[in-house]
């Protein structure tokens, strides 16, 4: 079948702003699907008009069930970022559409405010909690958010003053490239305007001298976290995490994550990247559901109950992090369900479970090694050395 489906990006200007090919794609619809704002911007076509599906799931249904027939979809400015496109291409194949992008509100606010995108992030929290932005806060950060509603500016300004931001230069921009266009500026501990409800927010970071400086890069303090003092340590768990390898989109299991120190770092390490927590105590899920929401990764899922049982419900994962509950069944299962070039990796204190992977690293190979760690601590009136128990790790790639 030949391409039926037409993603059209439009902007402010409506019809004006399309190139004359898309404007005739968009006059001969059959079909015009988008919102209210989007159907406002097309007021003269013959086409049948349908509102954005409640659910939204029900989208996909909707235009199969049309397909052959000349459909237009309206989005807003470039459909492949943060937009309906790149839900739809994921489920339609991509041979049957046509994209057809407009100038994103990310490059919009961009030119109004003179800043590169090369030098900032790009974000969302449109439909998604504002927590997920928390791990590019650091000083003298450049972002672009896209928010949720008039709502959200100020839901933003109150987690940057938390996080020690309160000094931040915030700018509201709305309708940019229409008649209708506003900006609102202010700084993050007095934001009080009201805005319009579809806006994009722009951030320059400005940390003050409690500001909380977490990188991105694994390693968090311990002192990050919510813990009851069983936890892998900021040393080890820098290790852990560079053996497990975060990639976009990757999906880690973290079995007995206890606080989730782990899984909360593999998130935080790669755009997308996705965890799940088995962890059979209730107060320490809890410990990990606090420490995801203050530390930028909401979407961490927690799971009660045992990994052998748990881990047969579970989509295939990208890496595996053993951190509680080892034996050679759950190491074998582990290994079993790993995707092709999945990394495991398990860290042991006790001599038996040490054993256990030294077996391991017999039987399948991988690296074997040993991680020592001394603190400076108070000796009298002077300083010396404190050993922490040494952890032996062992890790592998599936290959």
């Amino acid at each position: 079948m030949t391409a039926w489906l037409h993603i059209v990006g439009i902007g402010e200007d409506g019809l004006a702003g399309l190139s004359p090919a898309t404007r005739v794609i968009v006059e001969q619809a059959e079909l015009l699907i988008g919102g209210k704002r989007h159907h406002a911007l097309v007021p003269d076509s013959n086409a049948e008009r349908i509102s954005w599906p409640s659910p939204f799931d029900a989208l996909i249904e909707t235009l199969r069930s049309h397909a052959g027939k000349r459909v237009v979809v309206l989005a807003t400015g470039d459909p492949l970022w943060y937009s309906v496109g790149a839900r739809i291409g994921r489920q339609i194949d991509p041979d049957q559409i046509v994209y057809h992008p407009q100038l994103s509100a990310f490059q919009w606010a961009a030119s109004r405010l003179g800043w590169s995108l090369a030098d900032l992030e790009t974000l969302t929290v449109h439909g998604r909690a504002i927590e997920q932005i928390a791990p590019y806060i650091a000083p003298e950060q450049r972002l672009l958010v896209l928010t949720a509603g008039s709502e959200t500016p100020e839901q933003v300004a109150r987690l940057l003053t938390e996080m020690g931001y309160g000094g931040s230069r915030m700018s509201v921009l709305a309708a940019m490239g229409g008649k209708d266009e506003k900006r609102f500026d202010g700084t993050a501990n007095d934001w009080d305007h009201l805005v319009p409800a579809l806006n994009t927010l722009a951030i320059e970071c400005v940390a003050s001298a409690d500001a909380q400086i977490l990188p991105r890069v694994p390693g968090l303090p311990d002192a990050a976290f919510d813990h009851d003092g069983t936890m892998t340590k900021q040393e080890v768990r820098a290790a852990t995490l560079a053996k497990l390898m975060p990639m976009r989109g990757a999906l880690l299991w973290d079995i007995g994550c206890g606080c989730g120190s782990v899984a909360v770092e593999w998130m935080r390490s790669a755009r997308d990247a996705r965890a799940v927590g088995i962890e059979i105590r209730d107060d320490r899920r809890a410990l990990a559901a606090t420490n995801a929401v203050k530390l930028g990764v909401p979407k961490l899922n927690l799971i009660a109950g045992d990994a052998l049982e748990k881990m047969t419900e579970l989509d295939s994962p990208d890496a595996i992090f053993v951190g509680g509950g080892l034996s050679e069944q759950l190491l074998d299962q582990s290994i079993a369900a790993l995707r092709p070039f999945g990394r495991i990796v398990s860290n042991a204190v006790t001599l038996e479970s040490q054993n256990l992977l030294v077996d391991t690293h017999k039987k399948v190979g991988g690296d074997l090694v040993q991680i020592s760690v001394n603190r400076a601590d108070p000796v009298g009136s002077y300083r010396g050395w404190r050993p922490s128990m040494p952890v032996m790790q062992w890790s592998w790639v599936k290959r």
